[in-house]
C-alpha cells in the first residue's frame, strides 16, 4: 500500500484500543491513541448517571476535553482510521478535540467504533464538522468478536 496510514483512535475501556491495533496490523498504519488529559473513570462513564462526565460532555454543545496526545507531523498521513466508542449515538467529544486540532483537509477519514448496543448513530456527521475539508467516510461497527482475517477483509480495501 503507497499510502500513508495513521489508525488514531479513542478507547475509554480497552476494547476500541485492541480493534485499533488490529486495524493497524491489517494496513500496515502507524497506531496512535487519543489520551485525555484527565483519564475517566468508572464513574466518569456511567451512562446511566445524568451527572457523569461522559454525559456531560456529550450534553454540552461546544465542550471539548483536552487531550495529552498529539501527531508529530499529521501532513505526512493521506488516510486516517478513527475509532472511537459510541457515546449518545455519536462520537465522544473528545474525539472532535482531537480533530479540530489538525487541517485534515485532503484526508481520507475512514471510521470505526464499537457500541453497548446500538449503531454508529450521526458519528459520520460529527466528524465531518470536525474536519471540515476531509473525506469522511462511515466505515464499521466493530461489536463482537472479530478476527484479524476480518478486519483485513474490511480496511484494506477501504483504505485505497
Amino acid at each position: 500500500m503507497s499510502k500513508k496510514i495513521l489508525v488514531a483512535y479513542f478507547s475509554a475501556g480497552g476494547r476500541t484500543a485492541k480493534l485499533a491495533a488490529l486495524v493497524a496490523e491489517a494496513v500496515g498504519g502507524d497506531l496512535f491513541e487519543i489520551r485525555p488529559e484527565t483519564p475517566y473513570t468508572r464513574a466518569d462513564l456511567n451512562w446511566m448517571n445524568r451527572n457523569s462526565r461522559s454525559i456531560v460532555e456529550m450534553m454540552t454543545p461546544g465542550m471539548r476535553p483536552p487531550v495529552t496526545s498529539h501527531v508529530e507531523d499529521m501532513s505526512q498521513y493521506d488516510v486516517i482510521f478513527l475509532g472511537f466508542p459510541v457515546w449518545c449515538e455519536t462520537v465522544p467529544t473528545i474525539v472532535q478535540t482531537f480533530l479540530e486540532g489538525y487541517d485534515l483537509s485532503g484526508k481520507k477519514i475512514i471510521t470505526f467504533a464499537t457500541s453497548g448496543g446500538g449503531g454508529m448513530g450521526h458519528s459520520e456527521r460529527e466528524v465531518s464538522a470536525s474536519a471540515p475539508g476531509a473525506e469522511v467516510v462511515r466505515g464499521r461497527l466493530l461489536n463482537g468478536r472479530q478476527t484479524a482475517g476480518g478486519i483485513r477483509e474490511w480496511a484494506v480495501p477501504m483504505a485505497e
